[in-house]
């Protein structure tokens, strides 16, 4: 398959894992928004190798061959930081997490975190919308992109995770900012030319044509 129709494939796999979410106070109306879904995951995959894009594809096979829903784990684990005392309830259920894949996530995280910074300072408007960034910041009511983005990466199998940080460390060699590329496939999505043209319209409460 080319790459767009393996990130259609992925995205679609991943609405269906994410519809099946039980949340306790019930179903939460992200839950059936597929347009935003759509944007928001297809950013994020139309940035990845091909390869990366393979493997998480074959991390949801393999989990709904055990009865698995990733995206139920992902919300479990950014529990931790969000509501520790309802996460110790729940964590003997989740697939164990060893202490390497934790540092490395961690490794992974940080990087990431200093990106969303630095695009923060340089599109406040865009970053306006957006998680705030830091865990530091998590409540039972918000979860930042720090802990969002933990929780997504221990869900990545030993292969899947590899493959991303070989990527980020290559990345960040290069000096290219990973959020920046996400954030520019964000602004395209929604029919803007840029991003900095989608900052531009945001600032002045512009919409796009």
């Amino acid at each position: 398959m080319e790459k767009k129709e393996l990130v259609d494939a992925l995205v679609k796999r991943e609405w269906e894992a994410f519809d099946k979410v039980k949340n306790q106070g019930g179903r939460a109306d992200c839950q059936d928004d597929w347009d935003t879904f759509s944007v928001m995951r297809k950013s994020q995959y139309l940035a990845w190798p091909v390869d990366l894009i393979e493997s998480f594809y074959a991390d949801f096979a393999a989990a709904d061959q055990q009865g698995w829903n990733l995206i139920t784990e992902k919300y479990a684990r950014m529990m931790e930081s969000t509501v520790p005392e309802e996460y110790e309830a729940l964590r003997q259920q989740l697939p164990e997490c060893s202490e390497e894949k934790r540092a490395i996530v961690n490794q992974i995280a940080e990087i990431q975190v200093e990106w969303m910074e630095e695009f923060a300072k340089e599109y406040p408007n865009m970053a306006a919308n957006a998680r705030s960034i830091r865990k530091e910041e998590d409540t039972p009511y918000n979860t930042s992109y720090e802990t969002y983005l933990k929780g997504e990466l221990m869900t990545y199998s030993d292969h899947t995770l590899g493959l991303y940080g070989r990527w980020i460390v290559e990345l960040k060699s290069n000096n290219e900012n990973l959020a920046v590329i996400i954030m520019t496939n964000t602004a395209k999505l929604y029919g803007y030319e840029s991003l900095k043209a989608a900052e531009q319209a945001l600032n002045f409460g512009v919409e796009k044509d």
